[in-house]
């Protein structure tokens, strides 16, 4: 595990060297001692309603994880693998980009916990979850 901190723009290019976060049009704003803010561009290929226009919840899940797991970061360096994850829908996310906020809420040897929010372009929660997160083994 890290015991240095990295800068945000360090976060940022280990995070997008996943094409499918590069896709997402992920770009870190903010990294905390267990704290990460992420902004996610919106893709008209996120909606799964064409009439409604609104966001597949699988997009809302995954900015979920990804922000929960992420925001381990300055503990560990690099994203872990999810154990277990809950997610909850408040609202449909409409056309726009989305701000997502995660945080540690338990950082362990073998196991940690972070949550996530996800909110619209006006500051509205779309989501919200928590998930649980393998450490690596030293």
């Amino acid at each position: 595990m890290t015991t240095t901190a990295m800068t945000k723009e360090q976060v940022e290019a280990a995070l997008l060297r996943g094409p499918f976060h590069q896709w997402l049009g992920l770009k870190v704003e903010e990294v905390g001692e267990g704290t990460i803010r992420i902004k996610a561009t919106w893709r008209p290929e996120w909606v799964v309603n064409a009439d409604r226009g609104y966001t597949h919840g699988g997009i809302l899940a995954t900015l979920v994880d990804l922000t929960a797991d992420w925001a381990l970061v300055s503990k560990t360096g690099r994203g872990v693998p999810t154990v277990d994850l809950r997610v909850d829908y408040h609202r449909a996310a409409m056309q726009g980009d989305i701000t997502c906020i995660g945080k540690v809420v338990k950082f362990g040897s073998q196991v940690s916990v972070s949550e996530a929010q996800i909110l619209d372009e006006s500051g509205k929660l779309l989501a919200s979850g928590r998930g649980v997160y393998m450490m690596p083994q030293t």
